[in-house]
């Protein structure tokens, strides 16, 4: 029955399969819900990172993984949604493969510079690119990712070009973003805060449509000149396809009620981002969206990874 499928589930560790590396703000996001996950169903919930091929290595791991209820893609926009575009082939399809479980996180993104780059503003750095486009590149976590997706938007919006140097997720493209390899990116708030804080990276812009708390004092790009420009990077739980419904249903309300404690909304808060969980039908909807929104500009602007 599948109420006593809900009550006898989980009867051993459940897997939280992230796409990047540790220190991301997915991984981050994983780490912040895995222990109240932990207490509500009585399992020990694994984090378990699994990087590379703008996320689809971890995507196809959980695609094809036993729909048992123990395997879960706890993912971002671009893993699911957009790398299978920018690489031109993949063995899963976000809507096909997977069904939703539920959203845990939206933050916005932040335009950021190393502060030893000599500019202070938006127009400066487009400036500094024009005349030194040679000295001047991008760090992304992947191609296909939100933060590329982005940078090649405002690349078909400003019609300034820049180098993008891609990397095997978030951490090791801020390290050398900080050691100065490279000189800006696209990042969450939740990864950059601290770093703009500490006066190691210079925010420039946001990607919202009203500036972030955490950021009062920057501007958006739309405020800038950029118009109707807005972004934001969410993270999510899906399950692969098969995934038995009681089961599904149990831990979107487990992870809602993980949600609305205050101190993970604290936590969230403190690093930019929202937590906010939606029902697998709110969910799935949003997903459509985000695809049938960002799918054509992927492909007008032909993005492909290197």
């Amino acid at each position: 029955m599948p109420t006593a499928l809900a009550q006898a589930w989980p009867t051993k560790p459940i897997r939280l399969v992230v796409p990047y590396p540790p220190g991301g703000n997915v991984d981050v996001a994983a780490r912040i819900v895995a222990p109240g996950l932990e207490k509500a169903l009585g399992q020990t919930v694994i984090v378990e990172n699994r990087a590379g091929a703008g996320g689809m290595i971890a995507a196809e791991h959980v695609a094809r993984s036993a729909p048992d209820g123990y395997t879960f893609f706890f993912t971002a926009n671009g893993p699911l949604l957009y790398s299978p575009i920018t690489f031109g082939k993949s063995n899963y399809q976000w809507d096909k493969d997977f069904v939703p479980v539920s959203s845990v996180s939206f933050t916005p993104l932040v335009l950021q510079v190393n502060s030893k780059v000599p500019v202070r503003t938006f127009r400066q750095l487009l400036d500094l690119v024009e005349k030194q486009p040679d000295k001047v590149t991008m760090a992304s976590p992947g191609a296909g990712t939100t933060n590329h997706l982005v940078s090649e938007l405002l690349q078909a919006r400003t019609g300034v070009r820049w180098e993008t140097v891609h990397y095997k997720g978030n951490a090791p493209a801020t390290q050398d973003l900080l050691a100065g390899q490279v000189q800006f990116n696209f990042d969450q708030v939740s990864v950059s805060l601290p770093y703009i804080r500490d006066g190691r990276l210079r925010a420039l812009a946001v990607t919202t449509q009203k500036r972030v708390a955490a950021l009062a004092e920057v501007p958006t790009l739309m405020e800038l000149g950029v118009a109707d420009f807005t972004a934001e990077t969410f993270t999510g739980i899906v399950a692969p396809t098969g995934t038995p419904q009681p089961v599904l249903d149990r831990l979107q309300a487990e992870l809602a009620r993980v949600l609305a404690d205050r101190g993970v909304i604290d936590r969230f808060d403190q690093l930019g981002a929202e937590a906010r969980a939606m029902t697998p039908a709110v969910f799935a909807t949003y997903l459509r969206k985000q695809y049938d929104t960002w799918a054509p500009v992927i492909r007008k602007i032909n993005i492909q990874a290197n």
